[in-house]
């Protein structure tokens, strides 16, 4: 930086050439965010911190210079000696300072602010001095291999288009350090073969830059594999450019087990799976086959109703007894006609009237007020998480706290009242006192959507403002709507999502794969969300029915969907497996006998049993995350002692039962429980050893070993 030195008063100082004056909003600011005082642990705390506080990563840089002015009636600035102000003696470490050395006397930083005190601490006009721009150069980094460096470059535009260098001053950070580091000058060193992200963050402004670094191991030479359709070509695209072959397609076994599970939450039986792996038609033709009959069937709805009970929060707690059978037939419904997403989507956000004449009016008897009820609709049905944003700007994306109220303001007349029949509640629109206040100014907020509508969508002003929201949220032109969902789908097929969490789309948590994304959102559009043609596009193609097996080149991959990764197994879909293998089925108080873990209402059923202990979630959030699939002790204490499955494997109307009531050879016993709980044949080791284990005891009681055995078994817990 040039200098030239100036006499102001009685000090001489040094004032950046071709800059008339240091300005708090422009200069400053960006020091104090860079030095760490906005930070969460320093000033910008919640509480602030040892009586001052700042807004968090400097959100609000007005608040922050009223805060230095005024706060201690002026103190920390020394006009007559800025040298002296507590603002330059504190962070040098001239004066005791709880958060220690921020900068050097003789630094840039130093003289900055020395000079902006000089000059009588002038604020800056934001209409010249906002950023309007963010640029980082290289746009995407590829390095050859671990122990590679390479230097970044940033720089800003502001609104009266001057442009400046601020690589020292923008906060770089690693998503992953362990694959990239980033050292203070804001360089990128490659630590070991993999991916990750640069956040590049300036005074409000972010973006994003891909790194790479490669597998140094030579010798990879690409081998083409089927490619079923545009997923399969967008993937393998991406795995070629890294150097990452893909696993080969899993067995039809596996197949089948699979998406038995994922399309309708249910393992094949035995008879299925024999039946399958025998027919001789060609191998894509008949998963295609499967496919479309798993959808078709009543088990797809009945697996698919849960996840959107979920998401819903369709639960008595809310509800009572006949408003959550009314809203779970309104779902199952949906489901099995098809319905277009957005049209579905659409129906929930404009219901009116009573909850039990109109089921999809429930939506709103969850949440009740409209600051709870927006941040469902956003977090659901785009993706975005608004609730920071509640009290102060998000500190890590673009959305602001008037934005919350802006969006909150579309449901701010949504009124409840008590219906007729007991239990009922009458959903409609408020005639008084529907407005939305902000919280700081006391005025009236305006309903604005979160990004310009490119149709034009009007917002009325009277209280039916939340049909404009619906028909703006369920838009094809809604950059979130559509990518949402997908991105939400694709993650119950592969236990992750390209954006992960699903339920967290940001600019500082870019997808894996934006190119992949991309496509499936425009196929979604294109179809006129359709959820069924999703769902079948992501089943058919090759990447979906990888095997789990890794090879030298992809076992390191993790994000890339390389290979198949191991999911457990949820609540329902093991307690539905259980007594599937073992040939029986749950007993749940208050439902018919049959009645599947699948097929219960809400989470009140079976309460505190096998289901909660395996994360069924209770339905007070619409996070994904309330729903757990971790693994963890009481868990193994049910398997191995609890009686759920100890009563299924021991029914005297059961598997075991029947075959060894049956007189069924030795081997043909081994080789049914393994296909009723693995879904697939023992190997000729597994069946010798079970064979032996049979004939050397009591035959019911060692085959009832067998089947608990499989039961405990990481193949039967576990979705490969």
């Amino acid at each position: 930086m040039l200098l030239k030195l100036v006499l102001i008063g009685s000090a001489t100082v040094a004032i950046a050439a071709g800059q008339d004056k240091v300005t708090f909003f422009r200069d400053v600011a960006p020091i104090l965010n860079k030095a760490g005082c906005t930070s969460g642990p320093c000033h910008g705390a919640a509480k602030g911190k040892n009586g001052f506080k700042l807004s968090l990563r400097g959100y609000d840089p007005q608040f922050d210079y009223e805060a230095l002015l005024y706060d201690l009636s002026g103190r920390r600035f020394n006009r007559a000696d800025p040298g002296k102000s507590l603002m330059l003696t504190k962070p040098v470490g001239e004066v005791a300072h709880g958060g220690g050395l921020r900068f050097e006397k003789n630094s840039d930083y130093y003289k900055i602010i020395y000079n902006w005190i000089a000059q009588g601490v002038p604020y800056g006009d934001p209409a010249k001095d906002t950023v309007t721009e963010l640029r980082v150069e290289p746009k995407e980094i590829f390095l050859p291999k671990p122990g590679e460096a390479l230097a970044t470059k940033v720089t800003v535009k502001y609104t009266d288009g001057q442009v400046r260098d601020v690589t020292r001053e923008a906060t770089v950070e690693s998503n992953t350090p362990d694959v990239a580091r980033v050292d203070e000058k804001g360089g990128v060193k490659a630590e070991r073969t993999g991916e990750a992200t640069l956040l590049v963050r300036y005074q409000g402004k972010l973006q994003t830059v891909p790194v790479t670094i490669l597998n140094p191991k030579p010798g990879f030479v690409w081998k083409a594999l089927a490619q079923y359709n545009f997923i399969d070509r967008t993937i393998d695209a991406k795995l070629q450019k890294l150097h990452i072959q893909p696993s080969a397609e899993a067995d039809d076994a596996t197949f089948l087990r699979r998406a038995s599970l994922d399309l309708t939450g249910q393992i094949p039986t035995p008879e299925a799976i024999q039946a399958f792996v025998s027919d001789p038609t060609p191998t894509h033709q008949k998963r295609a086959k499967i496919i479309d009959k798993l959808m078709a069937s009543s088990a797809y709805v009945d697996h698919w109703t849960v996840k959107w009970g979920d998401l819903l929060q369709s639960s008595r707690k809310y509800l009572g007894e006949k408003g959550v059978y009314t809203f779970r037939e309104w779902i199952r419904e949906s489901i099995a006609t098809n319905k277009p997403y957005n049209k579905m989507v659409k129906e929930l956000l404009t219901a009116r009237g009573s909850s039990y004449e109109d089921p999809a009016a429930n939506f709103f008897r969850v949440t009740r007020d409209a600051k709870p009820t927006m941040e469902k609709t956003t977090q659901v049905f785009l993706g975005v998480r608004m609730v920071c944003a509640q009290c102060h700007d998000h500190p890590f994306e673009r959305w602001t706290q008037n934005q919350y109220y802006q969006m909150s303001a579309f449901f701010s007349a949504v009124g409840l009242r008590a219906g007729y029949e007991v239990g009922e509640e009458i959903v409609f629109d408020q005639r008084d006192e529907y407005e939305m206040k902000h919280p700081k100014t006391g005025r009236v907020v305006k309903p604005e959507f979160l990004v310009a509508s490119a149709g034009k969508i009007p917002v009325p002003d009277d209280q039916r403002r939340r049909d404009a929201l619906a028909d703006w949220l369920v838009s094809k032109d809604n950059p979130f709507f559509a990518k949402a969902i997908v991105n939400r789908v694709w993650s119950y097929f592969f236990g992750k999502g390209i954006i992960d969490p699903v339920d967290d789309i940001r600019a500082s948590n870019p997808p894996s794969n934006p190119a992949l994304l991309d496509a499936l959102t425009k196929d979604f559009i294109d179809h006129n969300f359709d959820l069924q043609h999703l769902m079948r596009t992501i089943a058919n193609s090759r990447v979906y029915q990888t095997a789990l097996t890794p090879n030298e080149w992809n076992a390191n991959d993790h994000i890339n969907f390389s290979h198949a990764s191991p999911r457990r197994l949820s609540a329902e879909q093991l307690m539905d497996a259980v007594a599937s293998a073992a040939g029986v089925r749950p007993n749940f108080p208050e439902v018919p006998e049959d009645t599947a873990a699948q097929q219960l209402v809400d989470p009140h059923i079976g309460k505190e049993g096998f289901l909660d202990v395996f994360g069924r979630p209770v339905r007070e959030s619409a996070c994904e995350c309330e729903r757990r699939t971790d693994f963890s002790l009481p868990q193994a204490l049910n398997l191995v002692n609890g009686r759920t499955i100890s009563d299924a494997v021991a029914d005297p109307k059961g598997r075991v039962a029947k075959l060894v009531l049956g007189g069924k050879p030795d081997a043909t016993i081994v080789e049914s429980l393994y296909l009723a709980a693995l879904s697939r044949k023992p190997t000729a080791e597994e069946s010798a050893r079970g064979v032996q284990y049979l004939a050397n005891g009591s035959k019911a009681t060692r085959a009832q070993d067998l089947l608990w055995a499989l039961l405990n078994s990481k193949g039967f817990l576990y979705l490969y």
